[in-house]
């Protein structure tokens, strides 16, 4: 491979880019000695290819849509482990976002669509070594910047409830899936509530972990900082299970510690959680977006937690109410420098990178990226203007406010062992096209996160299992926890799916398969 050289002309174009204030005649200064630079690019691009992977000959097959009544598949295959071990027997779904090696991953997007991994990420290696068969890869929104299931390629994702109404976001094709009993186990990525979200809305468990818990390498990037990757379940058994498997550091992920303890999560859930102490937080509830219905149907559910023995009281935690201020920002400005102009990776990073999904997202990013969502346009507007305008200087302060922010969550939680709220402040709305009116699209994609997204922000695990219907719809409660105390959310989150025997499926008739 040869790079070719710029003239004077490109680099007349990178000197105004720039400002660096060059004459013409020292521009042609720079032209060869520019081109000298390159040698060193031919040479790596060289020492790559020696060792850089082969996609596996793995066999995938479009789903047939009417065994796919939710839409939740992208494609289908049958990747089998290991032999034995604590997922043996067990089918999961991958959301799209998630490299499987040899299977085509779009990232619910055109930008993305006709790439091929060549490696598998982590979790997925963990997966399989762990005996699960992988079944597939899940839709998911478009760059998975949604919290609605309607920005989709190739198309929308049902609600198992009700196929009328949207699947929440961006895992929404796990949510349906596993909710629907057409996989045992899904996994889910979360940068603003894309986990929680469409587990609330379908009536599943959806565990965010600790940030850094479970490894990043091999999933496409929204921005570093709030980055996640999560099991998604019918039971919290499943999601410790799973969780089990998942965590632990891997030594390519920046967002990892260097150690991670190992912690046996399904063996946490024996432990009683009677004596635990919940706080309720008050700015939680009552949101001008939310429904009355399902903040009654969270506070009932808090209320078993009390009945099963675990002292609950309100706490107010007024930092709540800005938290959301934080997050735009973050992931604005850092999404729009690392996934969009950082085409998905961006760089000063030591994490693994992937090149050729680099290269093949970078080009299809700018010859197809009037098909990209609405939201990821907002993103790649709004954050570049506040880039240009301050130099990153918004993304500086909100980076240093999650400080702030992450030490209120921490005072409560150091008086209390959990606190909660309702996930969603309400249930899944009718689905609504992509040419939908501006207002109403990102009022459908985006509207319900106020809760969700201050926990990437911080990183503190956060789990959302079904409170109760709300007028024939899911409900969620959200139960967050200390860093690296995912244990205890789970054992929280067991205790009350214990005390009311179980989370109700959805109704027969509506898509929903025996698993």
């Amino acid at each position: 491979m040869t790079i070719p050289a710029p003239d004077a002309a490109r680099l007349a174009a990178l000197n105004e880019h720039f400002g660096f204030g060059l004459t013409d005649a020292e521009i042609d200064e720079y032209v060869p000695a520019v081109a000298a630079t390159l040698a060193a690019s031919e040479r790596v691009a060289q020492l790559y290819a020696a060792s850089a992977p082969t996609a596996p000959a793995r066999t995938w097959a479009t789903p047939d849509p009417a065994e796919d009544p939710h839409g939740g598949w992208y494609v289908t295959t049958s990747i089998t482990g290991a032999a034995e071990g604590p997922l043996a027997g067990r089918t999961v779904a991958i959301k799209d976002n998630v490299s499987v090696a040899g299977v085509p991953m779009t990232n619910g997007s055109a930008t993305v669509e006709g790439f091929v991994p060549t490696r598998d990420a982590t979790v997925v290696t963990r997966l399989l070594d762990a005996g699960a068969t992988i079944a597939g890869k899940s839709v998911c929104e478009d760059l998975c910047f949604s919290g609605g299931s309607f920005t989709s390629r190739p198309a929308p994702v049902r609600n198992p409830w009700d196929p009328a109404r949207n699947a929440g976001g961006s895992s929404s094709g796990s949510a349906a899936l596993v909710v629907s009993g057409a996989v045992d186990l899904a996994l889910g990525g979360d940068q603003g509530g894309s986990v929680r979200m469409p587990a609330a809305f379908c009536g599943g468990v959806g565990h965010k972990p600790t940030h850094g818990l479970v490894p990043y390498t091999g999933a496409f990037p929204i921005e570093q900082t709030i980055d996640h990757l999560g099991p998604m379940t019918r039971t919290v058994a499943d999601s410790a299970l799973m969780l089990g498997v998942l965590a632990g550091v891997d030594g390519y992920d920046p967002r990892q510690p260097t150690v991670v303890e190992p912690v046996d999560y399904l063996d946490a859930l024996r432990a009683p959680a009677s004596g635990l102490r919940v706080g309720v937080v008050a700015e939680g509830f009552g949101r001008p977006e939310s429904d009355p219905g399902v903040d009654e149907a969270v506070r009932a559910a808090v209320e078993t937690l009390r009945g099963e023995g675990l002292v609950v009281e309100e706490v107010t935690i007024p930092w709540h109410l800005d938290a959301m201020a934080v997050w735009n920002v973050i992931a604005t400005e850092g999404a729009a420098f690392q996934m969009v102009d950082g085409n998905g990776y961006g760089m000063n990073s030591q994490g693994l990178y992937d090149p050729e999904l680099i290269a093949h997202y970078a080009a299809q990013r700018i010859t197809r990226g009037a098909e990209l969502s609405k939201t990821v346009k907002l993103v790649g507007m709004s954050g570049r203007y506040t880039f240009e305008l301050g130099g990153g200087k918004y993304y500086a302060m909100a980076r240093n406010l999650a400080y702030e922010l992450r030490a209120a969550y921490d005072a409560a939680l150091s008086s209390y062992d959990v606190l909660v709220m309702p996930t969603l402040p309400y249930t899944a709305r009718e689905l609504i096209g992509r040419d939908a009116p501006l207002d109403s699209y990102l009022s459908t994609a985006l509207s319900m996160i106020g809760n969700c997204a201050p926990f990437d922000v911080t990183g503190h695990p956060a789990a959302s299992v079904p409170a109760g219907l709300v007028d024939g719809l899911p409900s969620g409660l959200m139960i967050v926890g200390r860093q690296f105390e995912d244990a205890t959310v789970l054992r929280v989150a067991h205790t009350f799916e214990q005390a009311v025997g179980g989370f109700p499926a959805p109704p027969v008739g509506s898509g929903a398969t025996a698993g």
